[in-house]
């Protein structure tokens, strides 16, 4: 078993973002703080790391896209073997990790990865001695696709598994009901259709949509009240955070806030109200990547607020809980991958980097 072992460095932070374009954020044009509320202390260090999750008894698991995962606990960052073979390009590879609800009794996991024949691929195992054990296949897209995969997995109050599948780069099919790309999944966790989903009497895809008309959804979490939320990425602008509702259709790739990559434009959210549009959205970019709700006392003035990456971005954009305001945007120098908050309430990152840092945040 290879074995990374901790640092002990601390990085100072710089002042808050720039002042924004109005447009920037949907409108929005927050203060500038003058300093970040915190410093970036490096814990560890991986190759290209996805996710990171924290466990209930007190350690961090952290995927990496080329197909490893690790064991972050007592000093050390060791590796667990077990993974199955990824499909490493591009935007894919070994991508969400998530223990389960049970995990103290059953030490499940839940992950998701891009398979050799370029399916995206929802799992579970345990998490046993230093290795995966009893991989099964919950869930497996059919058909497959290129990138923008797509892969965050979340958990709701109902006990269902909720999933996110990106467009695949084949835009159209986020339309398709029969096809899964373009859609956030509600299913057991067994794989099977959650009962009460929108369209549950239908079969195959439709009966495990639960909304659809999604681009790149790197983000999807429970926050106050129950509200779930997704932020994807844009085409070219229009990055979008999204209050999720059961059967609602959010547009993609008939509006955007975007354009298209060679410069044509797509039509405004605005210009069609059968779609729902985003709470936010954000024009330059931000690659939005990795969200939590903050919900411990750690940080109480942030409590409730949505903490997003950017990759982009390179830092992180805090948000009010419903979803309408950016609060806050720090520039950190790095492109973050993703954002976690153990039980304790300290808040992780992960730098998106050949050597990329893991990075705990701490009060200034």
């Amino acid at each position: 078993m290879r074995k990374s072992w901790v640092l002990a460095l601390g990085l100072v932070v710089p002042g808050c973002a720039d002042a924004q374009d109005p447009q920037n954020a949907g409108g929005i044009a927050p203060e500038p703080l003058s300093a970040a509320p915190f410093r970036l202390e490096q814990v560890a260090q991986f190759d290209t790391p996805w996710a990171v999750a924290a466990l209930p008894d007190d350690g961090l698991l952290v995927s990496t896209k080329p197909g490893e995962l690790w064991l972050v606990s007592s000093g050390t960052a060791e590796q667990v073997a077990g993974v199955p073979d990824v499909q490493y390009s591009g935007q894919n590879g070994f991508l969400d990790i998530v223990p389960a609800p049970d995990f103290a009794q059953s030490a499940q996991v839940y992950f998701t990865y891009v398979s050799p024949g370029n399916a995206l691929v929802l799992a579970r195992a345990r998490l046993g001695e230093g290795r995966l054990e009893g991989t099964e296949t919950i869930w497996s897209q059919t058909p497959g696709g290129r990138g923008q995969p797509g892969g965050i997995i979340a958990f709701g109050a109902d006990g269902m598994l909720y999933l996110t599948v990106g467009d695949r780069m084949q835009p159209d099919t986020a339309q398709d009901p029969d096809n899964p790309r373009g859609k956030v999944l509600r299913m057991t966790l067994d794989g099977a259709p959650a009962p009460g989903n929108p369209w549950a009497d239908q079969g195959g895809v439709r009966a495990l949509s639960y909304t659809t008309g999604h681009r790149n959804p790197y983000g999807l979490v429970f926050g106050a009240g129950g509200a779930l939320w997704l932020h994807e990425m844009g085409p070219r602008g229009g990055d979008e955070l999204n209050r999720l509702e059961p059967g609602e259709n959010y547009g993609w790739p008939e509006v955007s806030n975007g354009r298209q990559y060679s410069g044509l434009p797509i039509p405004d959210h605005d210009t069609r109200p059968e779609f729902a549009a985003p709470t936010l959205w954000w024009d330059p970019v931000i690659a939005p990547s990795g969200m939590i709700a903050v919900s411990g006392e750690a940080w109480p003035d942030w409590r409730g607020s949505l903490l997003i990456g950017g990759l982009r971005g390179e830092g992180l954009v805090r948000v009010s809980p419903d979803g309408t305001q950016q609060l806050d945007r720090w520039d950190l120098g790095m492109r973050v991958r993703d954002v976690a908050e153990d039980e304790a309430g300290a808040l992780w990152i992960i730098e998106d980097s050949e050597e990329g840092g893991l990075y705990r945040l701490m009060p200034k």
